[in-house]
């Protein structure tokens, strides 16, 4: 079973030390909250494939360093770096970061994608709090391929728009448009916006009247492009 927990933002022109500072405290975390998933302490770049990066921020400055090279980088689109990891019996995870560009048009992102045997209970609100406070998005989700059928069958949701699943993180101006009326737990992060654990695994129908009900509020409108910030 495949799961996503995702973090999106607009223009943030950062360096490689501060991107690696980033990319360390999210390894790490994964490992703390995932630790039936026995990650190694090497991930693997997935592009160019092979090379095994010690999640130790000396070693990720370099991996950093070198996908820049790769990429004949330009802050205009961002450091990209992809690594996975596998652990225990059906176990992978793979995070994918864009991050550290100013491009007014293309948000930076990160992505981790979560492969776990079918019974297991991902602390969803917790990952998708850590993407929060580390990367400090505009917006973010745990989700998966249900959700975002539905959400694009029944809601007309269209990919790159700000959107929630089962639980939903918002910037501080997203999160002052949450109306009163939806009754999400709510938890802050520190220094950040909120996480609103919407709906357990399996119900999408409530993750689906969340979404309407935050983008009628406005809460959940797109930046204005050209961007001029990284969050609304």
């Amino acid at each position: 079973m495949r799961r996503l927990v995702r973090g999106f933002w607009g223009p943030r022109e950062e360096s490689v030390e501060e991107l690696a500072g980033r990319w360390k405290a999210t390894l790490d975390q994964l490992t703390r909250l995932l630790p039936q998933a026995a990650l190694p302490a090497e991930w693997t770049v997935v592009s160019p494939p092979g090379s095994l990066v010690p999640s130790d921020e000396g070693d990720l400055r370099t991996a950093l360093q070198e996908a820049q090279a790769a990429d004949d980088w330009s802050k205009g689109t961002g450091t990209a770096l992809r690594l996975t990891a596998t652990g225990a019996p059906d176990w992978t995870v793979e995070v994918s970061g864009l991050a550290g560009g100013d491009s007014e048009f293309l948000l930076q992102s990160l992505v981790i994608g979560i492969r776990s045997p079918e019974d297991t209970e991902l602390p969803g609100p917790q990952l998708l709090a850590a993407v929060a406070e580390f990367w400090q998005p505009d917006f973010g989700d745990v989700t998966d391929d249900d959700v975002l059928d539905a959400l694009e069958d029944e809601a007309e949701y269209g990919a790159g728009e700000p959107c929630v699943g089962r639980v939903g993180y918002l910037s501080p101006g997203r999160a002052e448009l949450v109306p009163a009326d939806l009754t999400a737990p709510r938890t802050a992060v520190p220094g950040a916006g909120v996480v609103l654990d919407i709906a357990p695994e399996g119900d999408v129908d409530t993750v689906v009247h969340a979404f309407e009900r935050l983008r009628e509020a406005g809460a959940l409108r797109p930046l204005p492009r050209p961007m001029g910030r990284a969050t609304l």
